[in-house]
């Protein structure tokens, strides 16, 4: 039914659209955690017990009562109840409290063990705590089997206590449910769930349990799409890899946060405050009260949006972000120490805008880390209060969008170990900036452009003027933008300018005073006539392939509109300005073009939203479509300039930005080998070391575990150098595939068989790849090796059947 809605969701209101979006992620939620309990709850229980004492007491009924008392538990204790990371560790919880509930005869090994341990203790603790709502500390019997659940899912212990003691056990005291009670009643929990139900009537998630279809995946389907691309050979039936859950995913993302920060403090360290106590004014007191001040702001506000027994789950998270942002400070100074060769910092680390922002910055990456902030380029227009996606950090913070844009790209550059998710987000959330949130009205933007107009410039004039055709490459940092304007670029910007003395006399005073540029402002208008261009180019290629020659106009009163006519801008989004431009142009060459067009081919882009071309500000908080904004505000500004470009003079076109894939480099990206070969390039990396971006053996994915196999039947790293000569002459490749291809083939990915070519189908002739025929000896020889262990009694069936 949804899927269906889903084909013409713009003919619906954006606040239906907004709450089956809702309703998606909460169902999305529900069934990655419902999965993750019945194949839990079969590793835990033993399906049918021999104990005549435990007859009745089946699996299946433990999975009921686990599953009612969980969405009970969800309904009363989160607001947010999309939260998958803290909804799983809740769903701990309950399996904790049921496993020291039920016989040892029914649990398997080692929770029969492990039960039998805590029992007496758990009694205790219930007992104590019934009177309170909070406590901090178990005793080491207590916590054996909930540290043994989260040994085997990868979570966090001291999270889940912390949800154990703050949120569980004040919810089990409010049912007035203790051990003593005995196993509850299915029909009991389930009438206080159908309360809960009736009253917020959205997802019945009982049915779950009856294996309703309405809320099940076409399991068919689903396999087909995982399945790995395979080539044509018959008899070759490949098994079917199927991808990490939701659940493991959003745990092994964390742990991946978790080893960057395993070193880092939520104090400031020595090297820091070495920095701090050579500034001319010594920010570290500042500091310190800034992030203890915000720290309350945070706590407060994720208890609001989360939950109010979640606050100290918020305080939790933002003592990561607190250790994340000292550690990439410390590396931004560093960096800025060997570029400037200076070591009073005393400007920029008095500076609050920066720091609020690079904490922010931090945070951001903390919440989005535990899947709590939604893909920052859907601009959905939900209640603040039940939403962390961006920009609610900055919101709470009270922070300009603008602001944090000048620091995100530093803060990618300064922390290497961040994900390529975590890259990104970041650059979705500076793309959401560009595109609408720093053009709000009181942003500090405008007042940098007025400040660069009376200067007589052009908001991006401080660059070269073929700084289009290059590529999205420059030197600035965010000491660069936070302490702008500076000294005009005809000179080179000494340190002592960017970092003057705290009296404010500038080294060069005594002369007469150059005009000042904003490198925040220029680079900012550079960053956005890529992103404007991009986009302009892709609804061009859907639009006006049979007119390839309107793009440049297009562009051209794009582009002049981003510079002169800011001011259409303002409470605008980036994308409505282009798709008017498209429009008007198209009219004035006589071109059938359509809005309706537009905008149907707008919707496929991943950056698209119906709110951006249905709900367009007309001016005093009025809101209209898109067509009325053109026939009211756009044409009646730009008619003039409109109406050139049907006549013999048109004017001067603009030039076309270079469109690189990305500023930020993806140090862990497999690059694919050019020359129509599926073979792609990785950084070697250990397996076995999780810091450095692979999974345990034991946490390897099929596919991961047969590369490693294949890798260590090479023996010595001077093999993989041999083979690393035979396919680094990249820049040879690419030229040859360049001359040779008239279009691009279709990416597959690699099997380790020799036949058919997957791009294409054809044979592969004898000797056309000697790094081909490499690997078909190595997996011929690795072969035989696990054979020959097979026939010697050695257990090596997950790698042949991998």
């Amino acid at each position: 039914m949804v899927k269906e809605m889903d084909v013409n969701m713009d003919t619906i209101s954006t606040k239906v659209e907004s709450t089956i979006s809702h309703l998606k992620k909460k169902y999305d939620v529900l069934l990655a955690l419902y999965h993750k309990l019945e194949r839990t709850c079969g590793l835990i229980y033993v399906e049918h017990p021999d104990d005549q004492v435990c007859g009745e007491l089946s699996s299946s009924l433990v999975l009921k009562l686990c599953w009612i008392m969980f969405l009970l538990a969800k309904g009363k204790i989160l607001q947010m109840e999309e939260d998958l990371v803290i909804s799983f560790q809740l769903l701990l919880c309950v399996l904790d409290y049921f496993i020291k509930l039920v016989p040892p005869a029914v649990l398997n090994e080692p929770y029969k063990s492990l039960s039998a341990m805590s029992i007496n203790s758990s009694a205790r603790t219930y007992r104590r705590t019934q009177n309170r709502s909070i406590r901090t500390s178990k005793t080491d019997t207590e916590i054996k089997v909930i540290e043994e659940l989260c040994k085997e899912h990868d979570c966090n212990l001291d999270e889940v206590k912390n949800v154990y003691f703050t949120s569980f056990i004040p919810f089990l005291n409010s049912l007035g449910i203790t051990p003593s009670s005995g196993l509850p009643e299915v029909e009991n929990m389930s009438s206080k769930y159908e309360e809960m139900y009736l009253k917020n009537k959205d997802i019945d998630a009982r049915l779950f349990l009856e294996k309703d279809e309405t809320l099940q995946y076409d399991r068919t389907e689903c396999l087909q799409l995982e399945r790995t691309p395979t080539k044509n050979n018959p008899g070759y039936d490949p098994p079917v890899v199927l991808p990490q859950t939701p659940v493991r995913a959003a745990m092994n993302t964390i742990q991946q946060l978790m080893m960057i920060l395993n070193s880092a403090s939520d104090k400031p360290s020595d090297n820091l405050i070495s920095y701090f106590n050579n500034c001319t004014a010594n920010p570290m007191q500042s500091i310190l009260e800034r992030t203890e001040n915000l720290s309350h702001v945070f706590r407060e506000k994720f208890a609001e949006a989360v939950g109010q027994g979640c606050a100290e789950i918020g305080s939790q998270r933002y003592r990561l972000g607190v250790r994340l942002y000292y550690r990439v400070m410390e590396a931004i100074l560093k960096s800025e120490e060997k570029r400037l060769s200076i070591h009073n910092f005393s400007k920029l680390l008095n500076n609050n805008i920066f720091h609020t922002s690079l904490l922010a910055c931090a945070l951001e990456v903390v919440i989005a880390t535990y899947g709590t902030s939604r893909n920052a380029s859907q601009s959905e227009s939900m209640n603040m209060e039940t939403d962390l996606s961006f920009p609610w950090i900055i919101n709470i913070f009270d922070l300009k969008a603008f602001d944090l844009y000048k620091v995100i790209e530093s803060f990618i550059k300064a922390e290497p170990n961040l994900t390529r998710e975590m890259i990104k987000h970041l650059e979705c959330c500076e793309h959401r900036i560009m595109e609408s949130l720093a053009w709000q009205s009181d942003s500090p933007l405008f007042e940098l452009i007025k400040q660069s107009k009376e200067r007589g410039g052009q908001p991006d004039q401080a660059e070269p003027p073929n700084c289009f055709t290059q590529p999205l490459q420059h030197n600035h940092t965010a000491a660069d933008l936070y302490l702008s304007p500076t000294k005009s670029p005809k000179k080179k910007v000494s340190s002592a300018s960017v970092y003057p003395p705290p009296d404010g006399q500038h080294a060069l005073a005594n002369h007469p005073q150059k005009p000042y540029k904003s490198t925040s402002l220029s680079l900012f208008y550079k960053k956005v006539h890529w992103l404007a261009y991009m986009r302009l180019k892709n609804l061009c290629s859907r639009l006006l392939s049979d007119h390839p020659e309107l793009e440049h106009l297009i562009w051209t009163l794009f582009h002049h509109t981003l510079q002169n006519e800011y001011e259409l801008m303002k409470d605008r989004h980036l994308d409505q300005i282009m798709m008017c431009s498209m429009y008007g142009i198209c009219k004035v060459k006589n071109i059938d073009l359509r809005f309706k067009t537009i905008v149907t081919a707008y919707k496929e882009l991943t950056n698209a939203n119906q709110e951006t071309f249905k709900c367009v500000l007309i001016g005093e908080g009025r809101y209209d479509s898109i067509i009325v904004f053109y026939n009211s505000i756009f044409m009646q500004k730009l008619k003039t300039n409109i109406l050139q470009y049907a006549s013999n003079k048109p004017p001067t076109l603009s030039s076309l930005p270079h469109l690189p894939h990305s500023p930020y480099k993806f140090s862990h990206s497999p690059l694919r080998v050019p020359a129509g070969n599926n073979i792609y390039i990785s950084p070697l990396k250990s397996p076995y070391k999780f810091s450095e971006g692979l999974l345990s053996p034991t946490k390897m994915t099929p596919r991961s575990k047969i590369l490693v196999s294949i890798g260590e039947s090479f023996g010595t790293s001077e093999k993989f150098q041999k083979i690393n000569q035979m396919v680094c002459n990249r820049d040879h490749n690419l030229k040859r595939h360049a001359e040779v291809s008239t279009a691009p083939k279709p990416l597959k990915r690699l099997h380790f068989d020799i036949g058919q070519d997957e791009a294409d189908g054809r044979e592969h002739l004898s000797g056309d790849s000697k790094f081909q025929q490499k690997l078909a000896e190595m997996t011929s020889t690795r072969t035989r090796i696990q054979n020959q262990k097979l026939n010697d009694g050695a257990d090596t069936s997950t790698t042949d059947q991998k």
